[in-house]
């Protein structure tokens, strides 16, 4: 009975969704057109040198010998191996999915436990620094100061999420005591031959390894982009229909439980779908205090939104990785970070710019100026970056499939 009502759910929610879109053409197309902007100027080429950095990383044993070395550290703390201290770092530096691109391949490679895996994947998908400061505290709230509450909040938090997750499945998960012994004989000489050894390991020549690491990062990377168009494109139907306003009467109804206008009900439903609209949004209602604002981006950006992680559940899919802790992490690390922002409001942002006030016209222009050049730069060389890389993609395959004849 179960299986029929799914059947009839599905089946009916997309011939609505098709329906929709016949409807409303115009609008989707512009929304698709926004999201394929969004992938094709900015997330593929910010996001493919680390995807290709990492495979390489990882085939070539580097991984193993940084894991070998953080292996005192992030065991005690999170309870995961020291490869793990390589998602982590990797994360925050280049945003959503990454993280979950590099637990899914370190437990692909067996370096890491089921369990430990779903650890990872937990607290390693952060916002990156350049969509937090230039996108959302200089593009939307033209405040760079801000952008350094959010940046603390979001990357204290994620810490907080990853020390609360080392809990998670420690009855089910059995210790190997070998791996108990290594935590004190720590050297760079042990981490050097784990290295080696894992390099030779891999009998993949040097080109072949190369070519691999560029078509799993272009497969995941294009994957990523249907999710963006996917998104944008449902969160405009949802808007058009009226779907989004009736639903964000029930968040109006808890915004007011704790003060919050309910005008930021809307956008906050948006910001649950997709990010960069619902930071937008939120920064243009005039009918709150900054601190509000900035709870209520601070929450979002630890959610994710639903179309990061529907692009990392995409990405889990293909291992026994399972999708509920993760979705467990991102609303405590969106409460966290949240609480996190009323607490260091003052001390990280009302104080630093009373401290500030005799330079903060010059500091934030320069700030505000170096954030804007980076985001320029990525947009205007971006396209060509995608459409190299995609030649390339798709003359490695064409290789291939001729050396397999």
């Amino acid at each position: 009975m179960s299986q029929i009502v799914k059947t009839i759910l599905l089946s009916g929610t997309t011939a609505f969704i098709a329906f929709s879109l016949i409807q409303f053409s115009d609008q989707t197309f512009e929304a698709s057109i926004r999201g394929l902007s969004i992938w094709w100027e900015v997330v593929f080429p910010s996001l493919l040198p680390f995807f290709i950095t990492a495979e390489l990383l990882i085939s070539f044993g580097v991984v193993k010998f940084i894991g070998v070395l953080f292996e005192p550290i992030m065991r005690p703390l999170f309870n995961i191996p020291g490869v793990g201290s390589f998602g982590w770092i990797m994360g925050m530096a280049s945003g959503y999915p990454t993280g979950a691109k590099i637990a899914s391949r370190l437990r692909e490679e067996k370096q890491l436990t089921q369990i430990e895996a779903e650890r990872l994947v937990s607290f390693t998908n952060a916002s990156s620094p350049l969509f937090i400061f230039a996108a959302v505290s200089v593009g939307f709230f033209h405040d760079t100061k801000l952008g350094i509450l959010l940046a603390a909040c979001h990357y204290i938090s994620n810490a907080f999420v990853g020390i609360c997750m080392r809990f998670y499945g420690k009855n089910k998960e059995k210790q190997d005591m070998m791996r108990r012994e290594v935590r004190g004989r720590v050297s760079i000489v042990k981490a050097f031959k784990d290295m080696h050894e894992t390099r030779l390991m891999d009998n993949r020549p040097l080109g072949e390894i190369l070519g691999d690491a560029v078509l799993h990062s272009v497969k995941t990377l294009v994957m990523v982009g249907g999710f963006i168009i996917l998104f944008s494109v449902l969160t405009k139907l949802f808007f058009l229909t009226g779907i989004s306003t009736f639903i964000s009467v029930f968040f109006q109804h808890i915004l007011q439980l704790f003060s919050m206008s309910p005008e930021f009900g809307l956008p906050l439903l948006s910001g649950l779908f997709e990010i960069t609209i619902g930071a937008q949004s939120i920064s243009g209602i005039t009918s709150d205090t900054l601190l509000t604002k900035a709870i209520l981006v601070s929450f979002i950006l630890g959610f994710n939104g639903l179309s990061v992680q529907a692009q990392v559940a995409s990405i889990l899919a293909k291992t026994d990785i399972r999708f509920a802790p993760y979705f467990f992490a991102r609303i405590l690390h969106g409460m966290i970070a949240a609480i996190l922002t009323i607490v260091l409001y003052k001390p990280l942002y009302l104080n630093k710019q009373a401290f500030d006030s005799d330079h903060i016209a010059v500091s934030q222009a320069v700030h505000e100026n170096i954030w804007n050049m980076v985001l320029e730069k990525i947009i205007t060389y971006g396209p060509i970056i995608t459409i190299i890389s995609l030649g390339i993609s798709i003359i490695i395959i064409a290789i291939r499939l001729n050396a397999a004849k």
